[in-house]
């Protein structure tokens, strides 16, 4: 379309800006550390951390503190070397200034005074600058402290020197900037304690120490002898997992110019699911990589490889896949590289194709001679394989039946299910309903243009302790499936999803709150797609209504504290009703409080950090108490109320 305006568009050079110093940090924030919620606040805690642990790397560092003070002030120590004080030789600054206040400068890039490191941008200390209210920087050489303060990037005082005799390493002490994390500037302990953990373990001897001194002072301090096997072991437990063999299978190696190694723990045990965790310099590489790659292809090569051999698959046997291989499998891989090519500032990828090459390499030659050294556990993880790929043929077949049957019933949509008029997805609604009862109310008071109903009745199958071919065919589960339409698993196809909001909506009590999460856990597991697309949400019906004595006027409310702020406001004679279920509303009740668009209050679910989702389904959801009783004891603080 022309724009009749075009001539009074000024575009010209006055137009084109240039952003100097830190400003384009500030301005761009979620370029530098992803975004500026929760996870982009802690990112900055471990943006100096790593910087301290390259100095680890590089075997000048064995002591790292990290401490959380009152007003969520951060004060990271190291004993390595310290940030060099001397003059810049071509910015004629102080080296430290130019760490804090210029982008990509540090002492990664190919110099003598790091092999290995995961700060490789050489922006995580001037960010953490820039998006800091202030900070605060002092090293010590042995017999100097040289201290520099800033202020949201920018300098705020000359690097001045003192006489001191404590030990060599650097401290820096900083505040984040409440104008740029608008949302919170409250860090939360064991989110930092989880990342801190992962480092002791991935750098053995390494003594992390972590407090807290904003109220009732705690800390924790992380120490392991064992590395990334004891890792292993921790991160089994954690979820509550058996191991089928004894001991962790560790091997490791590096290539022959020594620019790149590879350290690698892994161990087989009674559960479904696959658990890779892979770091790259210290860095967790959440989004995989080349060394995950490598780690998957040699695997599968190495099984099929060993069972041919020793004739586990005879030879009219298809070989097995890399879904066989990895069931049950927890595995931690560890790179140190020198050019290491991350994708983005997070660095949550890694792109080395040599490392791909590399992890081939060491997993095939090292594991292939421990299944022949070992034919003890080889036998255990042969028969888990087996059993594997046993169970997916079995879910092929039933995943086959279901279509042949689909397709020669004329309605393959659920008999329970209340359909909509609109066949288009992006208006359309299906609401889960527990109960046929409550279902019966939902029905009643729906709008029928664009809502579904599909009641659901009885506890459902926990997925967690169940291989997809117990899925297919389960007569509280197919339902959902088919109503859905798009598919489970590696079937999953988004594209056919039939309704773009998938609502939960169950009792506000313990039972469906298990039904909330049993659902939640079906979708995690074999739809996630669906989540990481927005589509799925939880109903928050009202626990009471609250009503005036002989008037008209009502309330609905959510929780027991607004129901006594309500009671207080009314005074006198009121009348409280407490819904124990979906079905003690009637249909213009349900409509009014959680199904009208107009009124409603849903909660969407969304996974900022599925590698956490991942771990809380399994210790809630799978087959131990003890996990499940500690991470409830742990987080029991953080539920405001049980039943909602």
């Amino acid at each position: 379309m022309k724009n009749n305006n075009i001539d009074n568009v000024e575009y010209g050079a006055k137009e084109i800006q240039v952003l100097e110093g830190l400003e384009a940090v500030r301005k761009r924030p979620g370029m530098y550390i992803g975004s500026t919620s929760t996870r982009g606040l802690h990112h900055l805690v471990y943006e100096i951390v790593d910087n301290a642990i390259d100095e680890t790397l590089a075997g000048f560092c064995d002591k790292v503190s990290v401490e959380i003070l009152p007003d969520n002030i951060i004060c990271v120590r190291d004993n390595g070397r310290g940030i060099p004080v001397g003059i810049h030789p071509k910015l004629k600054i102080p080296a430290v200034t130019v760490v804090f206040t210029v982008l990509h400068a540090g002492g990664k890039f190919g110099g003598s005074g790091y092999k290995v490191s995961g700060g490789l941008h050489g922006v995580g200390s001037s960010v953490v600058n820039a998006l800091s209210e202030w900070l605060i920087v002092r090293v010590f050489d042995g017999n100097n402290v040289h201290e520099q303060s800033f202020k949201r990037g920018i300098k705020a005082s000359e690097l001045i020197s003192a006489p001191d005799s404590s030990p060599r390493g650097t401290e820096i002490k900083f505040k984040a900037d409440p104008e740029i994390f608008n949302e919170t500037c409250e860090y939360d302990f064991g989110i930092l304690a989880n990342r801190l953990r992962e480092q002791a373990f991935l750098n053995a001897g390494l003594e992390i120490f972590l407090s807290d001194k904003r109220s009732e002072e705690k800390q924790e301090v992380f120490k392991y002898d064992g590395g990334i096997s004891k890792f292993v072991e921790f991160i089994q437990k954690k979820r509550g997992l058996d191991s089928i063999h004894k001991d962790v299978i560790h091997f490791s190696g590096d290539l022959e110019n020594e620019t790149a190694s590879v350290e690698i723990a892994l161990q087989f045990n009674n559960s479904y699911g696959e658990i890779m965790v892979s770091f790259a310099n210290n860095i967790h590489t959440t989004d995989g990589g080349t060394h995950e790659d490598g780690f998957r292809s040699a695997l599968t090569r190495v099984v099929n490889s060993y069972a041919r051999q020793f004739g586990v698959l005879k030879e009219l046997d298809k070989n097995f896949i890399g879904e066989d291989v990895r069931e049950g499998i927890c595995v931690v891989i560890s790179v140190k590289i020198q050019n290491a090519q991350f994708e983005g500032q997070t660095k949550s990828r890694l792109g080395n194709s040599e490392i791909r090459t590399l992890v081939d390499k060491i997993v095939f030659e090292n594991f292939k001679v421990y299944l022949e050294e070992n034919p003890a556990p080889a036998k255990l993880i042969m028969e888990k394989i087996l059993a594997a790929a046993s169970a997916r043929e079995a879910a092929r077949k039933a995943r086959d039946l279901v279509r042949r049957k689909s397709a020669m019933e004329s309605a393959s949509l659920p008999g329970k299910l209340a359909d909509c008029q609109s066949k288009d997805p992006a208006e359309t609604e299906i609401y889960i309903v527990e109960g046929d009862s409550a279902g019966g109310s939902a029905k009643g008071g729906r709008d029928r243009r664009f809502q579904a109903i599909l009641p659901l009745w009885g506890k459902m199958l926990n997925v967690e302790k169940a291989r997809l071919d117990k899925v297919y065919g389960n007569e509280k589960l197919m339902p959902v499936i088919t109503a859905l339409g798009c598919g489970v698993s590696e079937d999953l196809d988004i594209s056919k999803l039939r309704y773009h909001k998938v609502i939960i909506m169950a009792d506000a009590d313990v039972d469906g709150s298990h039904i909330r999460t049993l659902l939640l856990t079906f979708f995690f597991r074999f739809t996630r797609d669906i989540i990481e697309a927005g589509h799925v949400y939880i109903a928050q019906p009202p626990l009471y209504r609250v009503k005036k004595s002989k008037s008209k006027e009502h309330y609905y409310v959510f929780s027991d504290s607004e129901r006594d702020e309500i009671l207080k406001q009314l005074g006198g004679q009121t009348e409280v009703q407490r819904y124990k279920g979906l079905g003690e509303m009637d249909s213009e009740q349900l409509w009014e409080t959680t199904m009208n668009p107009e009124t409603r209050t849903m909660l969407q679910i969304s996974l900022e950090d599925a590698a956490t989702a991942d771990e809380t389904f399994a210790i809630l959801m799978g087959e131990k108490v003890e996990p499940r009783r500690e991470f409830i004891e742990q987080n029991a603080k953080y539920v405001v109320n049980l039943d909602v």
